[in-house]
């Protein structure tokens, strides 16, 4: 993160950090049985922030340390506040391997309820807890070397021919799973906000209100409505 707005170290010692004491997670102050259809305003978007934060974080750390213990469980989110930012949440890990979720303060101005906001959140811990970062490290790493034989074979030889082809062997294999990790952070992603008192399936209409990237050849999310399927069958398995 470049920056932090300063109403991000109030979200920061209220939400994951381990060395602030935690309240006890409390409800979720916002209404969640009725779909807001507009913006919120930026006071009550923060104030949905910190109450989300609060409610999910100890259950997302609960559910990491029992389904993988060997990882960071130690969960920090963070509001990225660089202006010009498009809608984004991201799960990713510090120089100490310390798990980060970030959101972008145009992600926070986009969702409309806590169980939106709670059900992306989710999602992202999911893919820390199922090593989708790992696992999407290995796939470019793979795919560099198989390109980059490849490239070896088919008599391009040159050291710029078979960079540009372990480049792009790296852009395939880090792309060839990344539907299927999609899915899977939202099937658990729908049982930690379960877990954590929210409605994943009134959270997945988040996806009804963004682009659907349909189903392109090595596009990196699958389509918004095969998302909500896996999100409405995992709900009534629950």
């Amino acid at each position: 993160m470049r920056h932090l707005a300063p109403f991000v170290v109030v979200l920061l010692l209220l939400g994951a950090c381990s060395d602030v004491p935690m309240a006890p997670p409390q409800p979720p102050a916002v209404d969640v049985t009725k779909t807001v259809a507009s913006r919120l305003e930026p006071r009550a978007a923060v104030q949905m922030f910190i109450d989300v934060v609060n409610t999910v974080e100890p259950v997302a750390e609960r559910e990491c340390r029992l389904q993988s213990p060997q990882l960071n469980c130690d969960f920090r989110i963070v509001v990225d506040d660089t202006p010009g930012l498009p809608p984004n949440a991201f799960q990713t890990l510090d120089q100490t391997g310390r798990p980060v979720l970030a959101f972008t303060l145009a992600m926070l101005g986009e969702v409309r309820n806590a169980d939106e906001l709670a059900f992306v959140m989710s999602h992202e811990v999911a893919h820390h807890i199922s090593g989708h970062l790992a696992r999407q490290r290995q796939n470019a790493d793979l795919g560099a070397v198989v390109f980059g034989e490849l490239a070896g074979i088919a008599g391009q030889s040159s050291a710029d021919q078979i960079r540009v082809a372990q480049q792009l062997g790296a852009a395939v294999g880090a792309r060839s799973y990344s539907k299927e990790f999609e899915l899977e952070a939202d099937a658990l992603g729908t049982i930690i906000a379960a877990r954590a008192g929210f409605d994943p399936v009134h959270g997945a209409q988040f996806f009804f209100r963004i682009p659907d990237p349909g189903d392109r050849f090595l596009g990196s999310h699958p389509a918004n409505a095969e998302r909500v399927a896996v999100v409405q069958r995992t709900a009534a398995g629950l």
